[in-house]
């Protein structure tokens, strides 16, 4: 069995609930294709900037850059297009 690292980061608005889904069908496949699914969560865009003040916080960049694909969801909306970066 190969395990592989998946950074799953929901996003904002509809985000949380299409990355949701996409979970459920990667978890149902997995088995077929001898996968076991390490999942670990961060959060990106407009919910990263107001816990953190930034789109993409440093802790989510690292755990990107040492998995082995990212599930992204939808990001933005309108209470974060005023913002400058």
């Amino acid at each position: 069995m190969i395990t592989k690292k998946i950074l799953v980061t929901p996003g904002d608005g509809i985000g949380p609930e299409v990355t949701k889904q996409a979970i459920h069908v990667l978890k149902t496949v997995a088995p077929r294709f001898e996968l076991q699914l390490e999942l670990s969560e961060k959060p990106v865009g407009g919910v990263a900037y107001d816990l953190t003040g930034t789109p993409i916080p440093d802790e989510t960049l690292e755990a990107a850059k040492n998995s082995d694909a990212v599930l992204l969801g939808a990001v933005g909306g309108p209470k974060w297009e005023p913002l400058d970066f």
